[in-house]
């Protein structure tokens, strides 16, 4: 089976009141992506684009969907369809949420209610055009969302057995532990792709990232070499991070990574070393990725590094040696 290669577009990802619109969909983007070879586009949403304040769908904000969605498929490339923020969820600001998805039955039954709808929207849709990723990086938060893995399988249970009521033959993605990043051998008897993460090493790919706690504390990172005081990380120290996602696929469930980057306050020579190690490893496993995101701070095109060098391609400034270690899962 073709591996999955691409990236996020965020252009649903993130609502913040009612007069946040999302941004129109660059379809030049696709345009590049699938015209460079890469066939998989994860959408990260929030929730509160498309349901009114009862959580209830809006088909008028659907209509967007539907159509990015048609876009990616009459280009080949096939859409994953991700809930970023669910109702009583997000691995960014969880305490916002009124409920706790993993704990409170009306969060639930939302979800499970949201996730039903979208399963009937597309059921005329192949798999193998459109997934769902079904909510991203679920962890434990205490103390407003605490999550033990238990409450994670029982939810996402309720959830697929909802989706496939409807939609039987759906490819369904569910997401690594602790922020995406830990293995799930839990849940390996889902029946669905398990979804892993590319931020490691955390202090390299978030380093002085705004939104990450402590972040502001970490020394300058090398690589390979010593990210921090101690810490020593190279090509092997990343295969032995995903072997505990290998031991899972051995029990028979497909891997894919659905996210990773590197932030823009490092070096671009590292950030380059380190993804080119990255990338080499998840072919040596034969697993398909999407980096976190497209254009923007971690992205191939305008990152914001200011030792990159750019070059005006197909009418976009792309570091074109990102560009072509993105591209070496699609050549192996």
């Amino acid at each position: 089976m073709k591996k999955k290669i691409g990236f996020n577009f965020l252009w649903m990802y993130s609502f913040w009141n009612e007069n946040v619109k999302p941004s129109k969909p660059n379809l030049a983007e696709l345009d590049f992506i699938a015209e460079e070879g890469f066939n998989f586009v994860r959408i990260p949403t929030d929730y509160r684009f498309f349901t009114d304040a009862d959580v209830k769908p809006k088909g008028e904000a659907f209509e967007l969907i539907d159509n990015y969605i048609e876009e990616c498929i009459k280009r080949g490339l096939h859409a994953n369809f991700n809930i970023h923020r669910a109702p009583g969820y997000c691995i960014n600001s969880p305490e916002i949420e009124k409920f706790n998805l993993w704990r409170d039955e009306e969060a639930q039954n939302q979800f499970v209610s949201l996730w039903s709808y979208i399963a009937d929207r597309y059921k005329s849709i192949n798999s193998d055009k459109l997934s769902f990723d079904l909510v991203n990086e679920p962890a434990n938060i205490p103390p407003t969302h605490p999550c033990t893995i238990d409450d994670y399988r029982r939810v996402m249970i309720m959830t697929i057995d909802a989706i496939r009521k409807i939609s039987p033959d759906r490819d369904i993605t569910i997401d690594g532990f602790n922020g995406g990043g830990t293995a799930i051998p839990e849940l390996a008897d889902l029946g669905v792709t398990h979804s892993g993460r590319g931020y490691e090493p955390f202090p390299l790919t978030h380093y002085h990232a705004e939104w990450a706690k402590g972040a502001d504390k970490f020394e300058m990172p090398e690589y390979p070499g010593y990210v921090q005081p101690g810490v020593y990380k190279d090509i092997n120290t990343l295969r032995e991070y995903y072997s505990p996602w290998k031991a899972v696929e051995d029990m028979g469930v497909k891997i894919h990574i659905g996210e990773f980057g590197c932030y823009n306050k490092i070096s671009n020579t590292i950030a380059l070393r380190w993804l080119e190690d990255l990338i080499t490893v998840l072919c040596e496993y034969g697993w398909g990725y999407a980096m976190w995101n497209f254009n923007g701070a971690f992205g191939i095109v305008e990152h914001g590094r200011p030792d990159t060098r750019y070059e005006n391609y197909k009418g976009f400034n792309v570091d074109m040696r990102m560009l072509e270690i993105m591209k070496m899962g699609i050549l192996s």
